[in-house]
């Protein structure tokens, strides 16, 4: 299945090395998701006549959320009996090794306890705006991805297929630039629905589009994903996939809700 006309991938992870300092594309656009998302949230608040002073805790929380979860994702769905037998190698997190859907998880409960504060906005309300800066964040993470040559496709014969050469020589599917562009589609359409009907749509019904498209496009996409942990081989569907599935279910219960 090799191609001599197939487009090689080899760029190198770190993009700056200052000593023993080194800064890595997947950190950069990491800390953009972060950053932007600061400036979208900041942007709702003061639409809704909100205070964005509270923002600041609010990353803070997320952020904390976020890399614990993800990391943690990682360890335990991915490759728990390398971290058991390897703890201390759990913190190499500049390394790689984040899972997205452990850090959704996160950054739920991370939020759930922003709200717990006396004065703090509803639940649900909170979410449902988190998930417009939430969805153009990951699709820079997976670009990240990208530059970091991991999570790659399966192989294909397709012509936009790319070599990864720090993976192997065959063409493959360049499935986190599949998922950026998916995500960056769902934030247009949650970006959309905010800004034409923010102020009718009732608690969850935009986290309910969030989960159902997000995770629906991730099972799918899932088909042309090389597997993630070395214990799904022979597995009917992928552990993205069956992950996937209470995301969606749990969007169809909110939207159902939301209706009523």
């Amino acid at each position: 299945m090799m191609s001599l006309h197939a487009l090689h991938w080899n760029v190198d992870p770190i993009l700056l090395q200052v000593g023993p300092l080194a800064i890595r594309w997947y950190g950069l656009f990491f800390a953009a998701a972060f950053l932007v998302g600061f400036r979208i949230m900041t942007w709702i608040y003061r639409r809704e006549g909100t205070d964005p002073a509270s923002l600041d805790r609010l990353l803070v929380y997320m952020l904390a959320g976020a890399l614990l979860g993800a990391r943690l994702g990682h360890v335990l769905i991915y490759d728990p009996q390398y971290y058991f037998t390897y703890p201390l190698e759990i913190f190499k997190i500049w390394e790689g090794g984040l899972a997205s859907l452990g850090g959704a998880v996160g950054v739920f409960l991370a939020l759930y306890l922003v709200t717990r504060r006396p004065g703090s906005q509803r639940y649900l309300w909170l979410l449902d705006r988190v998930v417009i800066p939430t969805a153009l964040g990951g699709a820079l993470i997976r670009v990240g991805n990208f530059f970091n040559s991991e999570i790659v496709g399966t192989p294909t014969a397709r012509w936009w297929g790319i070599v990864f050469d720090r993976v192997d020589p065959l063409p493959r599917h360049p499935v986190q630039l599949y998922e950026a562009l998916v995500y960056g589609l769902i934030f247009l359409v949650v970006l959309g629905a905010y800004t034409h009907r923010g102020p009718m749509l009732r608690d969850g019904w935009l986290l309910g589009v969030f989960l159902v498209l997000v995770f629906g496009a991730r099972f799918l996409l899932e088909f042309v994903k090389t597997p993630q942990a070395a214990y799904e081989a022979g597995f009917v569907l992928t552990v993205g996939q069956l992950l996937s599935l209470p995301c969606i279910v749990a969007g169809v219960f909110l939207l159902a809700r939301a209706r009523r």
